[in-house]
């Protein structure tokens, strides 16, 4: 794996106490007969190999997921139904944010609703040859969604799923995300170097070392087009029986406002807010049905853009 060391890192160390499972919601969005909006609109032919372009909650009530956030972030939904299939395309603005995707948790069943990571890769069935080579599980094959693109699922080798999008209509420009809007995502895992060398392998990232020199734990930053995509990060030492997955950030301005209102809405805070490498705080929370996910200050002043 090519590695380069970088002065100043530009992402923090994340926490998470709890484990997702995003197998069902994998399913839940390959088998679901539902018409995608389009992830650009208007299309662009413009295509950023790495990057999280797309992020999607399976969860058993869509209703009560809207109406937290809608109250957090003030995203606006647009319903989308075929049978009992349902589906929310959430934007924020008037721009995309996110998808949810209601999917019923039978009586017994050991799941928890959950956020799933899509990256932008050019060519799916390469994706998936790379993939599987690898050591990934390929959890649905590549298939084509009208207007969406052609995707597939995967657990990595260490057994974090994503799924990789080649969307049809290009991707979200390289811009910085406002508050309410995706900002970053990372990778815990047990073997930071063997996950970073995987991905490398399917998207062709530039890989950088930003571990603190005096750190116990191990911070990788995954970049491509100079800029900054994601992080993999080792499992915090008082974790270290954690299971592999992706954490999404919300950008948001005072991680401790946006804590305390996910509690108003019947959320949770797993890790309380802390600060992180550039000053700001960064937090991880639960919706109210449990999916996890990570709130995160950023300045309009800091860049993504590598330094190498």
């Amino acid at each position: 794996m090519h590695r380069q060391n970088i002065s100043k890192a530009l992402l923090s160390q994340c926490l998470l106490a709890a484990l997702i499972s995003t197998a069902g919601a994998a399913s839940a969005l390959a088998a679901t007969p539902l018409h995608f909006p389009a992830l650009v609109q208007p299309a662009s032919n413009e295509h950023h190999a790495g990057k999280v372009i797309l992020v999607e909650l399976v969860t058993p009530d869509i209703a009560a997921s809207k109406q937290f956030y809608s109250g957090l972030f003030n995203w606006a939904f647009d319903d989308i139904q075929s049978g009992d299939a349902h589906y929310a395309a959430a934007s924020l603005d008037g721009r995309p944010v996110a998808g949810l995707i209601q999917k019923s948790v039978k009586a017994g069943e050991q799941r928890q609703p959950a956020w799933l990571t899509f990256i932008s890769v050019r060519d799916v069935d390469a994706a998936r040859a790379a993939a599987a080579q690898h050591g990934a599980k390929v959890l649905f094959e590549p298939h084509t969604l009208a207007d969406r693109g052609r995707e597939a699922v995967f657990a990595d080798p260490q057994g974090a799923v994503f799924a990789v999008l080649a969307s049809s209509s290009g991707d979200p420009p390289d811009e910085l995300a406002a508050p309410g809007e995706w900002i970053w995502s990372s990778l815990i895992t047990s073997d930071p170097d063997k996950d970073a060398a995987f991905y490398q392998a399917l998207t062709d990232y530039e890989v950088f070392d930003i571990t603190d020199a005096d750190g116990p734990q191990e911070h990788l930053q995954l970049a491509s087009d100079n800029y900054a995509r994601a992080s993999v990060n080792s499992f915090p030492l008082n974790r270290p029986d954690m299971h592999a997955h992706w954490l999404n950030f919300v950008r948001v301005d005072d991680v401790a406002k946006a804590s305390a209102k996910v509690t108003a809405l019947g959320g949770r805070v797993i890790v309380e807010p802390r600060e992180d490498r550039h000053g700001g705080k960064i937090a991880v929370v639960a919706d109210p049905q449990g999916a996890h996910f990570g709130l995160m200050e950023w300045s309009d002043a800091d860049s993504k853009q590598v330094t190498k």
